[in-house]
């Protein structure tokens, strides 16, 4: 039977979870979908976001568990691998099982029957909406759900560690200022989420934040050498003429980016593109995704002021905006990104850093000051 929750902030936090996925399944009824994943009941929430934290505390062999659960029956699982024998919902079994399922886009089946969840096996393919709980390390989980295009980062709903539990905030993509990349990666009421185009801005992020070295990158007006003024040169990786591989794909027919060929190329630009972000200094893209430098040093351009000030926001429920001084959002990379969104008012800076944190600026219009947007919620 679902036992009694102990770990606290599964119990608060599963009836607003659960009203995220009963409002939004309910929309996308509206809009047409019709394989879409059940939604869970507050208490299985509860019980799966228990077993989960008691699991993450514990080890195999030396190792923390990280493991991705998703609550649906197997026949709505996409080519399933089956256990012959349903495992019960433990932290134990879950400990046991994670060094096997730890890869990305693993997924271990729950489901429930006489009111007792069980694990059923795993599967790579899951519906839309469906309920995903992610162990990414001792005490962190995150819950999700697959984006009604079937491709690219999940769409995250809220964030536990420990007894810190953040709640996305759906309407922060209604800022007037709120850059695209930022409204993608929440992921809910933009229209664009309902169609199957792929933001690479927000598949570039998660990539950048993978590979843990820190990094920026900017991201320029297509037709303009104005970024150069913000630029040390010469540039010591310039790169001409300027590299079009990920531009070529995203210009492919629509209808081809469903097939895994075209997926599986798309992946390998990111993370190539994204690796440079590793080098010291800045990668400059277009908006159009062509690469035109890497390991780039920032300055300040000469008819411009030193950055004094600028706006920090997250977007979880309760937060509110705050202004400081640059030097207290971070190290040089932050400030150095700050510097150049004051003085290219028409690009983007996204800074990602050696302990996870992932903050991207743009210039806001309403405030008159940079606009540091801190996503590492909507990244994990």
């Amino acid at each position: 039977m679902i036992r009694k929750t102990t770990y606290a902030a599964a119990k608060s936090v599963a009836p607003v979870i659960e009203s995220h996925f009963v409002q939004h399944q309910a929309e996308a009824h509206q809009h047409g979908e019709v394989h879409l994943a059940p939604v869970p009941p507050v208490k299985v929430i509860e019980s799966m976001i228990d077993t989960a934290f008691w699991a993450s505390l514990r080890k195999e062999e030396g190792q923390s568990p990280r493991i991705s659960l998703a609550f649906l029956p197997p026949d709505q699982a996409g080519k399933p691998l089956l256990f012959a024998q349903r495992l019960p919902l433990t932290s134990q079994n879950l400990t046991k099982l994670a060094p096997g399922v730890e890869r990305a886009g693993i997924h271990i089946g729950v489901w429930q029957q006489d009111g007792e969840l069980y694990m059923w096996g795993t599967t790579r393919e899951i519906v839309s909406f469906c309920f995903v709980l992610d162990v990414s390390e001792p005490g962190l989980l995150v819950v999700k759900h697959r984006r009604a295009s079937g491709f690219g980062k999940f769409a995250n709903v809220a964030v536990l560690k420990g007894d810190v539990i953040k709640i996305i905030d759906e309407n922060s993509d209604s800022l007037p200022d709120c850059p695209a990349v930022v409204t993608s990666l929440l992921g809910f009421t933009a229209p664009a989420s309902w169609n199957d185009s792929v933001n690479v801005l927000v598949q570039l992020a998660v990539s950048m934040r993978a590979h843990g070295r820190g990094g920026s990158l900017l991201v320029v007006p297509t037709g303009t050498d104005k970024w150069k003024e913000s630029i040390v040169h010469p540039l010591p990786y310039a790169v001409s003429p300027a590299f079009s591989g990920l531009t070529e794909l995203m210009h492919q027919e629509k209808e081809n980016r469903s097939q895994s060929i075209w997926q599986g190329a798309l992946r390998r630009e990111i993370d190539g593109l994204a690796g440079l972000t590793a080098i010291d200094g800045a990668t400059i893209i277009t908006d159009q995704h062509e690469l035109l430098a890497f390991g780039a040093k920032i300055v300040r351009s000469d008819s411009n002021e030193l950055v004094e000030q600028i706006v920090v926001t997250e977007p979880v429920l309760g937060n509110e905006p705050i202004i400081i001084h640059p030097t207290q959002n971070g190290g040089t990379r932050h400030l150095s990104a700050a510097q150049f969104v004051h003085d290219q008012r028409d690009a983007l800076a996204l800074v990602a850093s050696q302990d996870g944190r992932f903050t991207i600026f743009s210039w806001a219009p309403c405030e008159m000051m940079v606009h540091a947007h801190r996503v590492d919620s909507l990244l994990l």
